[in-house]
């Protein structure tokens, strides 16, 4: 069944719940899902809403047009609206670590994510064969200081060939340039290797361990112009005692660093993020 998902936030007012449900009801729409919460210390509304087009009187080309007319303009309102029909198309970018783009390809290939993969993208060949054994085009962009911004250019000449919607940065270890990630706000996912901020550095399992730490966690976010503190999607933690060697820290990090990274992918595909500052609201 084809359905419609809304996203709004705007400053709140009295009545905004009724009058969006209305427009849905009014119009023979049939309401699958509703979720709504108020930041009162900001004073903003936030709403996802998901309905059946079956019979829905408005033609799907001009639902925007009338909900911005009849609603955005009244309320304020910045939202945006999906169909189920038209996947996210997603780029994962890559260098030489696998754990996190195994675990993402399993979960596609198995059929648990609406969304399509056209291609892999890395700056080091280490990963080439497991996108072969997928059946995922891959595309090597060798990256030095000299060639950055050319190399960066040429793959979003490749991401907007491909109509990529969004990226995913399964452990790729460069730093992602402002101009990309102004073609791309807010759909650019990144996993950090621990809570943020926490240790900094190349080496943070050490860190961590040389400080004792009892909790080690894994952190996705978007990434955005400032480095590690974009709006956060998903963290995790788990347990560590003084019997934990490092390299039983490396294991466990790695393992939490793949489901932290899958479940904040999985809700972007279900658009159930919603961006608001630097926060985000994840509805259930």
């Amino acid at each position: 069944m084809k359905t419609a998902q809304l996203l709004l936030h705007c400053p709140d007012k009295p009545g905004i719940l009724a009058e969006v449900t209305d427009f849905i009801t009014v119009n023979k729409g049939n309401i699958i899902y509703l979720d709504q919460y108020v930041d009162h210390a900001e004073n903003i509304f936030f709403m996802r809403l998901e309905w059946e087009l079956q019979d829905f009187l408005v033609p799907q080309e001009k639902i925007e047009d009338y909900f911005a007319t009849l609603y955005a303009q009244k309320y304020g309102m910045s939202f945006r609206l999906y169909f189920s029909d038209m996947k996210p198309r997603m780029a994962i970018f890559v260098s030489k670590m696998s754990h996190c783009l195994y675990d993402m390809l399993a979960r596609y290939t198995a059929g648990e994510w609406n969304v399509d993969i056209p291609l892999i993208i890395s700056n080091h060949p280490d990963l080439q064969h497991v996108a072969k054994r997928f059946d995922i085009p891959f595309y090597l962009f060798p990256i030095t200081k000299a060639n950055k911004e050319e190399q960066e250019r040429a793959e979003m000449e490749l991401l907007a060939k491909h109509n990529i919607t969004f990226i995913v940065l399964a452990r790729y270890m460069q730093v992602i340039s402002e101009q990309m990630i102004n073609v791309y706000p807010n759909r650019i996912i990144n996993i950090h290797h621990s809570f943020l901020p926490a240790f900094v550095g190349a080496k943070p399992y050490h860190a961590a361990y040389a400080r004792g730490v009892k909790i080690i966690g894994a952190t996705s976010h978007y990434v955005t112009t400032e480095l590690d503190a974009g709006p956060i999607i998903e963290q995790d933690i788990v347990r560590i005692t003084h019997k934990d060697t490092v390299q039983d820290l490396v294991s466990k990090g790695k393992d939490l660093e793949k489901i932290v990274l899958s479940r904040a992918v999985q809700k972007h595909i279900e658009r159930k993020v919603l961006v608001y500052k630097n926060k985000t609201v994840i509805f259930s």
